[in-house]
């Protein structure tokens, strides 16, 4: 049997499941993330309720009503296609095109008609002669339209004044399903990995993305948000997906442009700065969103996903991050992407890298080249955060740039000699909120990060202490007033050389 698996065709043994094609291609998918499975066109277009006719005049979109009996409504979905057709005549009240040969069994009442009613006009009382009447103006008439609601099954929703420039010379080039998300998602389904296909299925595994070079910040804020292979999408309207996980990240205005469907959105600023929106339907532009990039394919997984659904994403190019490797590890990668590597600070092959210049991988394959900054590897400082703090934590990853980065670093605003302890500079701005959390009891150990809450002055204060303590935090301040974040767990006894105003470098363990 013959499906489709992210566009591509393949043909498979009767009783493949999905996990099956996946195999066969070798397609991106991360295990828990959503899945569709479409069962086919003909699936798919039994939700269809638009069409488009396109003229050599311009397009008509007609849509059909809510009460269409069926019978008129299967009529037209089983022969629509040929009414690709010369327009049979024209009047002051209906634009007629046809015929066609179909089942429908004619009346000859007269019927009154609504301007932009779409409806079957069976000519001389026959179905061999249906014919598809446009109607431009209120009037009543006798068409041999079926009983059922006056042969009326549609109304004419755009491309009127096409209509009304048409005559007895134009043609109708071609009639095809205008296919929605609603379209999609009635026809899909999110299921396993060992649903069993049939032929004509089509399944959908991942999203591929393409970055937006104009937006450099905006782009590495989602290769960081992507960094699993995976999002996890926190909002869901007919409009949008929100992706929410990296909310509170600066970044400045970059490229401001139409969102259009796929169109992948950074919000700069206001309520919500730091969200990522993909876009399901097209809107216009806002000062406040930069675009960042757009879905390549994989567009119909978006259009299935819902609140709390992870979906797999692969950017292309992907990201060149090369902090905490060696510089051998990071020439290594650089050649293979094809950017060459200047080495600064040590230079040594295992010196580890805590810094590159430019910071942004669109401005790296940009210039083609990047400064690579590497320090022995004692000194980067490796930490362990504990899950009892969350507001703490994140202040602290985001002070560092830990959210986004695989290694931060903290500015020495406190070392004196004898005290066993070192201070950071801490960032008011972003402090607000930091209420007591994970105070320590006892002791505060060795080790122990620990952040000033808002009981006191100093809120947003980090510290580390070289030994136990059972008085004081980290920051100098009682427990009460002390938020234990995490701890070091490697490169403690380097701490004691640092003094005021020097730079350390952490990661996550």
């Amino acid at each position: 049997m013959q499906v489709k698996i992210n566009g591509e065709k393949i043909e498979l043994p009767e009783g493949s499941t999905i996990q099956d094609a996946i195999d066969k291609v070798g397609a991106p998918y991360l295990p828990g993330c959503v899945l569709g499975l479409v069962k086919g066109m003909e699936e798919v277009e039994k939700h269809v309720n638009k069409y488009s006719l396109k003229t050599n005049k311009g397009s008509i979109i007609i849509e059909i009503v809510d009460d269409a009996p069926e019978s008129l409504v299967s009529t037209w979905k089983q022969f629509y296609k040929e009414f690709a057709k010369g327009v049979r005549w024209t009047t002051s009240q209906e634009v007629a095109i046809g015929p066609v040969q179909t089942q429908l069994t004619p009346s000859r009442e007269k019927y009154h008609y609504q301007r932009w009613d779409v409806l079957f006009s069976l000519s001389g009382f026959t179905a061999d002669s249906t014919h598809l009447i446009l109607s431009t103006g209120e009037h009543e008439a006798v068409y041999g339209a079926p009983e059922e609601n006056r042969g009326v099954f549609a109304r004419v929703v755009g491309g009127k004044r096409t209509i009304l420039k048409l005559n007895d010379d134009d043609e109708i080039l071609g009639v095809k399903p205008v296919l929605e998300r609603e379209n999609i998602v009635k026809s899909a389904a999110i299921t396993n990995l060992e649903t069993l296909l049939e032929e004509g299925n089509q399944i959908f595994t991942y999203v591929h993305v393409k970055p937006n070079p104009k937006s450099p910040q905006s782009v590495e804020h989602f290769y960081a948000l992507q960094e699993s292979g995976k999002i996890r999408v926190d909002y869901e309207s007919n409009t949008f997906l929100g992706f929410y996980a990296l909310q509170g990240l600066e970044k400045e205005a970059e490229h401001i442009d139409q969102r259009k469907r796929g169109t992948i959105t950074f919000r700069n600023k206001g309520k919500g700065m730091g969200r990522v929106y993909i876009y399901r339907e097209d809107r216009v532009s806002t000062p406040s969103h930069n675009v960042l990039g757009t879905v390549v394919s994989g567009m119909q997984l978006l259009d299935i996903a819902g609140y709390g659904d992870e979906v797999t994403f692969q950017t292309s190019p992907t990201r060149i991050m090369t902090l905490s490797m060696t510089q051998k590890e990071a020439e290594e990668f650089l050649q293979e992407n094809g950017v060459k590597q200047i080495r600064e600070g040590l230079q040594d092959d295992d010196a580890v890298v805590v810094k590159q210049e430019p910071q942004y991988t669109m401005d790296i394959i940009a210039q083609g080249e990047v400064k690579t900054l590497g320090i022995p590897a004692e000194d980067l400082l490796h930490v362990e955060l504990y899950p009892g703090a969350p507001r703490s934590t994140w202040y602290f990853q985001k002070i560092t740039g830990l959210l986004d980065s695989p290694v931060g670093s903290l500015q020495v605003h406190f070392a004196f000699p004898g005290m066993k302890l070192l201070m950071f500079k801490d960032f008011p701005k972003e402090s607000k909120g930091l209420i007591p959390e994970n105070n320590p009891q006892e002791v505060v150990k060795a080790g122990e990060i620990g952040i000033t809450n808002m009981s006191r002055r100093h809120i947003g204060m980090v510290g580390v202490r070289f030994e136990d303590n059972r008085e004081f935090g980290p920051t100098g301040e009682p427990f009460q007033g002390t938020n234990i974040i995490g701890r070091m767990v490697e490169g403690i006894e380097h701490l004691e050389k640092y003094k005021e105003g020097d730079t350390i470098y952490v990661a996550r363990k």
